[in-house]
């Protein structure tokens, strides 16, 4: 008898994976509450979710840029992109026109309308991370950049071509 342990051998050698604490798990929750507690701000105020909020910001932030490259900024796929580019287009928020280098593609900026509304949210989004971030010291600020940061570049190695092999 093994002590009421129903378990085989072959099971207990195997890692029991907690979602609880699993870190990719717990960043992603993190994440999407954080998203979710910033986009009723401007859901409310302006009509807008994640992805076109995720725009707006974007072309707020750097002026002018391609669909393509609003997505590799903000880790968006194209399809979503493409969605929120034309909720924003429709409502008079984002222009687009010809890229003359390559007319191939679109050239994406801010209308007088999306730029006062990206003038209106910006502060009311760096207040909203000030609160989030008074739960931690300047200590804990600085490392959790730092912690940040390396988890960012080893994800983006471990999502490389090579990962998993």
């Amino acid at each position: 008898m093994n002590g009421g342990d129903s378990s085989t051998p072959a099971d207990r050698g195997r890692a029991e994976l907690r979602l609880e604490e699993f870190l990719p798990y717990r960043l992603n929750v993190t994440a999407a509450l954080t998203s979710q507690a910033l986009s009723r701000i401007y859901a409310t105020q302006y009509g807008i979710g994640i992805p076109e909020w995720r725009v707006l910001v974007t072309l707020g932030q750097y002026g002018t840029m391609t669909g393509k490259a609003i997505g590799a900024h903000s880790h968006m796929h194209k399809t979503k992109v493409s969605r929120a580019v034309a909720l924003l287009e429709r409502r008079k928020l984002v222009a687009r026109r010809t890229n003359r280098d390559d007319m191939r593609e679109a050239l994406l900026s801010l209308t007088p309308t999306g730029r006062a509304i990206y003038n209106d949210l910006a502060p009311i989004a760096l207040e909203f991370a000030g609160k989030l971030l008074d739960a931690l010291d300047e200590t804990e600020r600085a490392a959790l950049d730092r912690i940040l940061d390396k988890l960012t570049a080893r994800a983006i190695l471990l999502s490389g071509p090579t990962a998993g092999r």
